[in-house]
């Protein structure tokens, strides 16, 4: 999992929010509260995944492609985080006598692929639409 997912999340939620209008990276880093070449990288990810379209030059931006309801969060999860929650290091040396220090990271592995199933799983059912409904709720 990293921030990417986050800020996604973030930017089609704010597309849903105004359907039909195009979005600049400006105008949606100002609402992520980030930078433009930070959005602009997450959107052509998205953009290649088919979830926005986008437009060059004056009056240009993104748009969303997709219907809100038909894009889910295990989707984007997949298409922006590499559909992991494993950590860039794990403890242990496959080297060592101990059985612990030696085993650990195949172990931990496991873990983290079958939490991977049931949360991208989880993310499934829920869509931009159902958290833009939510944001309007509060």
């Amino acid at each position: 999992m990293n921030s990417e997912f986050t800020i996604a999340v973030h930017s089609l939620v704010l597309l849903a929010h105004l359907p039909d209008h195009m979005a600049s990276s400006q105008k949606i880093a100002d609402n992520v509260s980030t930078n433009p070449a930070r959005i602009r990288k997450i959107m052509s990810c998205l953009r290649n995944h088919g979830f926005v379209r986008t437009k060059e030059g004056i009056g240009g931006g993104y748009i969303l492609q997709r219907d809100p309801d038909e894009i889910t969060l295990g989707q984007i999860y997949r298409s922006v985080s590499g559909a992991t929650i494993k950590p860039n290091w794990c403890s242990g040396d496959p080297e060592e006598e101990c059985v612990v220090a030696s085993n650990i990271q195949l172990v931990m592995d496991e873990v983290f692929e079958e939490t991977d199933q049931y949360f991208s799983a989880y993310l499934d059912r829920i869509s931009i639409a159902s958290i833009l409904k939510k944001i309007k709720q509060y």
